[in-house]
């Protein structure tokens, strides 16, 4: 899965992941660096079993659920967004910035779409006591028949 150039594209250190992780209160082990280096270097979209195969061809030792609490940890703390695709495939995007996605239905892959390109008419009323977070759009896409 493969990310467009977006406003905070900007190449990060390990250095720099490092001393995000500490922002967040977060303990940079070794292994959380590593995943957290794979998918924050640059802007990315992966899966936990791509971030698990990067790791491994990198030579790094390192657990499936190592890979998982450490996506959900990095998810939790605002490092990174997860983008649920279906109900049993998720992945993990680097760019923090608010933004929207194409999504290719045949390859898997996404493109990130800047928020001034789509435009609301209209939102639904929110039921009492509650506000929205966030709105993602995700546009999936085929090819014509």
């Amino acid at each position: 899965m493969s990310s467009q150039p977006d406003t905070d594209s900007a190449l990060l250190t390990r250095e720099d992941i490092v001393g995000q992780l500490q922002s967040c209160g977060l303990k940079p082990t070794d292994q959380r660096v590593r995943v957290a280096e794979i998918l924050m270097q640059a802007p990315t979209h992966m899966t936990a079993e791509q971030i698990l195969s990067a790791v491994r061809q990198s030579g790094d030792r390192v657990s499936k659920a190592t890979v998982y609490n450490t996506l959900k940890i990095l998810a939790d703390a605002g490092l990174v967004r997860q983008i649920h695709l279906d109900p049993e495939r998720s992945v993990y995007d680097s760019t923090r910035t608010s933004h929207h996605h194409f999504h290719d239905l045949e390859t898997g892959e996404l493109q990130d779409i800047r928020p001034e390109e789509i435009e609301f008419s209209r939102f639904p009323s929110l039921p009492e006591g509650m506000e929205a977070e966030a709105i993602e759009v995700v546009v999936r896409l085929r090819k014509k028949r």
